[in-house]
């Protein structure tokens, strides 16, 4: 299997309001850029969309490795909640629905094609490729406004 970085990153002006994802795909020494707008939306359905989007960018299965400044990401994958979520009927552990469902089962989907692991990064420090992503998720925004 290759193996593939995903670096993601979402970005709303207003939350809700437009927003815009970016992804960066390394394999190798290759590397890919990719972007997009919806022009009412979250912030959390933006960092979603950037995992989905990149990992539907992949043509074979692969070993990734998605980094990410998304709590809401990492924890509800790491710590298996969007895993309950739909064995639950996307029903929280409180019995209120839960968000993003939509987004959710895509994702869980697309993580069944691959062999995936979870990095967290911290946002805004400096970090080359989430300032990459967080720039290509604005720049989204403010082409589109």
């Amino acid at each position: 299997m290759k193996r593939v970085e995903i670096y993601t990153d979402g970005a709303c002006s207003g939350n809700p309001g437009a927003g815009g994802w970016g992804a960066i795909l390394k394999y190798k020494e290759h590397k890919k850029e990719i972007s997009g707008y919806c022009p009412e939306t979250t912030n959390n359905r933006m960092e979603l969309t950037a995992v989905i989007e990149a990992l539907k960018a992949l043509k074979e299965p692969c070993e990734v490795t998605i980094y990410s400044d998304s709590q809401y990401f990492c924890n509800a994958i790491k710590n298996g909640w969007a895993d309950a979520w739909r064995k639950n009927g996307w029903k929280k552990s409180d019995k209120k629905p839960a968000l993003n469902s939509d987004l959710w089962e895509e994702i869980l989907k697309l993580f069944e094609k691959h062999k995936i692991a979870i990095e967290w990064v911290k946002g805004h420090a400096g970090h080359p490729e989430n300032e990459r992503c967080d720039y290509l998720a604005t720049d989204q925004i403010a082409k589109n406004k």
